[in-house]
């Protein structure tokens, strides 16, 4: 059946967490899972940040193809959870070479800040082609990675300027912090705990986005 678009783009905003399936390059050949954390870039897709020296990064090192797994963590009934097994491949990025991406990371995850003084870890982020999604019994389907969303995506410079009138707005209680945001949500830290807030529609132009972040705003603080 087809799925909507904005079902596995608001699940992969939603999760902070994923299992990463990589092609094992001993015993060769046998898929290779593990969990990680994971943020998403301007255009939905899955960034992790590994260690060089991990098994995993070494196998995409030898073959970038792999799966991906997320899946809606506060749901306790596992086959009726939402969740979407994305194949692509991954590719590397390095924090220095993409300054946006990384800040944007440690917005989700401000504990990775200690791993990038290391300097031993890497952004690697996937290429979407094909991803299943599941919504729940008899609601699920295929789709192409392009079909995600076919708006242009915002700009770094957009996405900071969004923020900053978020953080700045007299209406904002402390504990009420922006992660990030994009034409069809916003990802808010509510002391200290990660939810998606979704838009009634899609945001064409700053303007709108300036006036659905007031709203959000005025929503978590009463």
């Amino acid at each position: 059946m087809k799925i909507p678009a904005h079902a596995p783009l608001h699940l992969l905003h939603q999760a902070p967490t994923g299992t990463l399936a990589t092609h094992s390059r001993e015993p060769r050949g046998f898929p290779y899972p593990t969990l990680l954390p994971f943020a998403v870039d301007a255009r939905h897709r899955p960034v992790i940040l590994v260690s060089r020296l991990a098994e995993h990064t070494r196998n995409l090192l030898d073959d970038p193809r792999a799966g991906f797994l997320v899946a809606h963590a506060n749901d306790a009934d596992v086959l009726n959870a939402p969740r979407a097994t994305l194949l692509g491949r991954f590719e590397a990025v390095e924090a220095a070479a993409n300054e946006a991406l990384a800040r944007r990371y440690v917005r989700y995850h401000p504990d990775a800040e200690r791993y990038l003084a290391l300097g031993d870890f890497t952004f690697w982020v996937m290429h979407i082609e094909r991803l299943r999604y599941i919504g729940g019994f008899g609601a699920m389907g295929w789709m192409d990675g392009a079909d995600l969303d076919a708006l242009e995506p915002l700009a770094p410079a957009e996405e900071t300027t969004l923020i900053r009138f978020f953080e700045t707005h007299p209406a904002r209680r402390a504990g009420l912090d922006l992660a990030g945001v994009d034409r069809y949500g916003a990802d808010l830290v509510i002391d200290g705990t990660r939810m998606r807030f979704v838009f009634d529609a899609p945001q064409s132009d700053l303007q709108s986005l300036h006036a659905v972040l007031a709203d959000c705003i005025e929503r978590h603080t009463q």
